[in-house]
């Protein structure tokens, strides 16, 4: 590793990690029809919290990228994976998008309360532990807190269509809990 980092030193810093042919990590199954049966803003609101609230893709996607930038000279294998998921996310936050526009929405990265409150997506909504396995930890515990959320959601709307979507998307995250619980074995020898 002395040796490694006594090359870099002389040639410059390099991330050899490299992204080429990443793609989203996601159950092997088509996404329904993004389609709703009416126009209904309170629905609109709900899902702006899966948009961009405090447990949403918009946080996921950014704790993700985060993740990944922070260890991919170390642990480019453990990156690769976490953009992937990330590019995963990123297709939630963009069928959401859809949905709540088709419902009667806006889309401003500001999440819509039930009791009338705004709250404009910050980075704040993030957990960025110091260390790679505190890292893996609050991902896999972010994935469980987006799917009840999703679920209690589904619950609220009525509209199948809707629903149909928050149910394929929730397959993604319970595939990303695996992913992630497999990197999190890997880092039992680590020291990061």
């Amino acid at each position: 590793m002395q040796e490694r980092r006594k090359e870099n030193t002389n040639q410059g810093n390099t991330n050899s990690c490299s992204f080429a042919n990443i793609r989203p990590i996601m159950v092997d199954m088509p996404y329904p029809p993004i389609q709703v049966e009416q126009r209904n803003t309170a629905y609109a609101n709900l899902l702006s919290s899966d948009y961009c609230g405090s447990t949403s893709e918009l946080s996921a996607i950014t704790q993700y990228i985060n993740n990944e930038n922070r260890i991919s000279n170390e642990r480019c294998p453990m990156a690769k994976t976490l953009l992937g998921i990330a590019m995963a996310e990123m297709m939630h936050l963009q069928k959401l998008g859809e949905l709540i526009c088709l419902l009667g929405g806006t889309v401003d990265y500001t999440a819509r309360q039930q009791n009338g409150r705004q709250v404009m997506w910050t980075p704040k909504f993030l957990d960025i532990p110091g260390n790679v396995r505190r890292m893996i930890i609050a991902d896999i515990e972010a994935e469980k807190a987006a799917i009840n959320q999703y679920r209690m959601h589904i619950k609220m709307i009525k509209d199948r269509h809707v629903n149909a979507v928050l149910e394929r998307i929730i397959l993604d995250e319970e595939y990303h809990i695996m992913m992630l619980k497999t990197l999190l074995n890997e880092t039992v020898d680590c020291n990061m």
